[in-house]
Parts: structure tokens; sequence; C-alpha cells
């Protein structure tokens, strides 16, 4: 049996002045799920999270988490979520310690000096506790703002372009210790963010906006069974081929040595590679066009409205 939902959205609308930023949204997302609310800026991903959180009102449609109105329950709702802003939401002014503590104590936690010694540690801040959140980098920031969102044990943690401004090392960094809370406390996830080959491997489900509407949800391999109607295979062989098909599968050389072969479905991946093995060594094979990047401009492509 599905678990309930956790996050429940029907039908929502919302306009600011002229402009729609979220045009008829309906979707769930289930306790414990890493959900990837993807789209390019300007998708409406920020507006969805403001709205979960009762920070703005929906113009049509209803909105519960917890199986809640985050208008009418917004003080018990905040006190179970976390949100990480792009902007990170610190007190330049205040060291990394302070910061943690005002939060600590807006949210009423009771243990927080040995919780922020905690997150402190978790975060590789320890050394930096007593360093003014200004001087910080913005690794440094991001990683205090997920500790800040963390603060008071938050059951759902939403997280708005968290690697935004990162190096390739911080968000990696970052990204694993999402999969890794994920993993140990059973926190649910709701990620917002562009960059989509960073998330490809950390979300469960993912959800496609465009222009405030839900263009297309679904796992990854949910979508590369919808839209990928075949699939090239680059393979790294000796293999000797003389002519634009191999034992009835279509090919190219890239280069000595590199063959992309196509094929129709990834059954026929495996009885290819037995057929190459039977003639020549194979280094290495990999199935190509089957990232979320390329599956969402698919959706895109297929998107009419």
């Amino acid at each position: 049996m599905a678990p309930s939902p956790i996050i429940r959205l029907s039908k929502v609308s919302k306009s600011f002045k002229d402009v729609q930023a979220i045009k008829d949204l309906s979707f769930t997302v289930s306790k414990g799920e890493i959900v990837g609310l993807l789209g390019p800026n300007g998708a409406g991903k920020t507006t969805v999270v403001r709205l979960i959180n009762g920070v703005i009102a929906a113009d049509a449609g209803t909105v519960e988490i917890f199986g809640q109105s985050p208008l009418a329950e917004s003080n018990s709702i905040r006190s179970r979520t976390g949100v990480l802003t792009e902007s990170a939401g610190l007190y330049g002014h205040m060291t990394a310690k302070e910061n943690l503590a005002f939060f600590a104590r807006i949210y009423g936690v009771q243990d927080y000096p040995s919780r922020i010694d905690m997150l402190l540690q978790e975060f590789g801040l320890a050394e930096y506790k007593d360093r003014k959140a200004e001087t910080f980098s913005t690794g440094m920031r991001k990683r205090l703002g997920i500790a800040k969102a963390l603060i008071h044990r938050p059951d759902v943690l939403f997280l708005d372009e968290p690697t935004t401004g990162l190096d390739p090392e911080a968000s990696r960094d970052l990204l694993g210790y999402i999969k890794e809370l994920n993993a140990r406390d059973g926190v649910t996830i709701v990620l917002a963010t562009h960059l989509l080959r960073q998330v490809q491997e950390l979300c469960h489900r993912f959800l496609f906006l465009h222009r405030g509407q839900l263009i297309e949800s679904g796992t990854l391999r949910q979508l590369e069974d919808k839209y990928l109607k075949s699939f090239q295979v680059k393979v790294e062989s000796d293999l000797k081929v003389e002519g634009p098909s191999y034992r009835g599968f279509p090919l190219q050389q890239v280069e000595p040595g590199v063959l992309i072969f196509t094929v129709e479905t990834k059954s026929q991946v495996p009885e290819l590679l037995r057929q190459i093995l039977s003639e020549a060594s194979v280094y290495s094979a990999e199935i190509l066009g089957r990232d979320l990047e390329t599956l969402y401009f698919n959706v895109r492509g297929n998107f009419r409205g």
C-alpha cells in the first residue's frame, strides 16, 4: 500500500498582478520521498515552495501539508518544516553559532546548545563557529543555511536552488549530505532547481514545471520508458565493421575503436554486446541520451501549451 501524501496540491493557481505564476497545478509528495521540482528560472518553483509554507495564499485550489492548510495552521506547520532559500536567510552581523542559536530559540528547541554543536560539526563549520556569517564563502553560507533549516529536526525540508553559486566539490558534498539525511532520518525533501544533471541520481521522482504548469512527472525509469523511442549505445571495442550497420543494428563510427549503435529497446543491448563479444573485446558500453536533461527537453518538445 502506497504511503499517504504528506503534501497535496489540487488545482492551485496563483497570479501576481497580470502575471500568472501557477496555473491549475496538482501533485502530491509522499513521506520519505526526495522530489525534484524542476524547470527553468520563472517556471514557478519558488512560488510553489512559498505556497506550501503559507508565505503566500493561492488564488484558487487547495494546498495541504500534514493534512492541514498552511495558512490556517502556519505555526504548527512551520514547526515541522525547514526551508533553505537561495540566499540562505542568515544574519551577516551574527556569528555562525549566534545565527543557529537565534533560530533555535524561535523554534523552541530545548537542547539547542548541543544541537548547534552537532550541526556545526556535521557541516564542517565547527572551527568557524565564532566567525560572522558575512565573512563566509558561498559554500559555507549554504551549509550554515541547511544547518539553520535543520535546527528544529523538521519532518519536511524545502531546498530552493541549494547548489547555486557552489563549486562542483561543494555541490557534491551538499547533495551527498541531503541524500544521507533522507536515508538516515527519513526526512521528506522537496528540491527546487534548474540544474538537472546534479539531481538525477538524488531524487526519487521528478516534477517538471513550465510557466507554472506541471507538464510531466515520474521516476527516471518511467520517463525513459515514455519518452525514449530508441537508444544509442556507445561501445569501446576492437570490433571492425564495414558499412552502416552491424548484424541489423545501425551504427556510426565516431573514432577508431569507438562505435555508436542504435537499438529499439534496452532489452536489445545485452544481445548486441553478446554478438560483439563473440568477435572482439569490449572495454566499455554506455547508453546515451537517457540523462535527465535530455529527457527534460524531450518532455518540453512534446508539450503543447
